[in-house]
């Protein structure tokens, strides 16, 4: 069991990756005149397309850092103090905007399986990457060991790594753990066996990063393959 000084520090993170685990489509009431609700499977794109929008207006006016949205979310369409109509004047299509991390970071992936399950911003809130029992899982970084355990069932055995003041990454799926909450590791530091644990998939390890306590596409951040 956790020391109550590090429960009480990591309990903000712990509690986020209990929503994520649990999170369903929240109950929300219609969106009023000049905001769209985000529905299961909806893009930036989709959204900015939908309302003669460009993505880029769309992340503008509800100050979005990057493309990842949340079902159920509230978002702006028209400009702010102006008319919900809308309309795009040149008639074509917005084009997506390119993908970009939300800060200078560059980690590495934690085993060098595929990938078997992309982040999508709802119901996959990383990357699904193929192992084999025993394999080793690298931290993606250097950083700090933030919490270590199995405390929340949809993750398994899981370690989280702190790298800097915005940014953490997760690892979930383990068969075995090999490091300390509290820890210092570097980039590469074998940290844990993959291999899965009760309830949780052993082929795989889940693998997040979260920016500002958010989770974000990994893919930016990493190496392309």
């Amino acid at each position: 069991m956790l020391p109550l000084n590090s429960l009480l520090r990591v309990a903000p993170l712990v509690a986020a990756l209990l929503l994520t685990a649990c999170a369903g489509t929240p109950d929300a009431g219609p969106a009023p005149a000049g905001f769209y609700r985000v529905a299961q499977g909806d893009t930036l794109w989709r959204i900015a397309s939908k309302s003669g929008r460009s993505v880029a207006e769309i992340k503008r006016w509800n100050k979005l850092d990057n493309n990842d949205i949340q079902t159920g979310q509230l978002l702006r369409v028209t400009p702010p103090g102006g008319s919900p109509s809308s309309g795009s004047p040149s008639g074509s299509k917005p084009a997506p905007a390119p993908s970009k991390p939300a800060v200078d970071m560059q980690l590495a992936w934690p085993v060098p399986g595929q990938v078997v399950a992309r982040y999508n911003g709802s119901t996959m809130k990383g990357v699904a990457l193929a192992v084999k029992p025993g394999e080793p899982v690298k931290a993606a970084a250097a950083g700090k060991v933030v919490y270590v355990g199995g405390g929340i069932r949809a993750y398994g055995n899981l370690i989280v790594v702190k790298h800097n003041a915005r940014v953490i990454t997760v690892y979930a799926y383990n068969r075995e753990l090999l490091v300390k909450d509290g820890a210092s590791v570097q980039a590469g530091q074998v940290i844990a066996n993959a291999g899965g644990s009760a309830g949780v998939p052993n082929d795989r390890v889940h693998f997040e990063v979260r920016v500002d306590g958010k989770a974000v596409d990994p893919t930016p951040y990493m190496p392309s393959r």
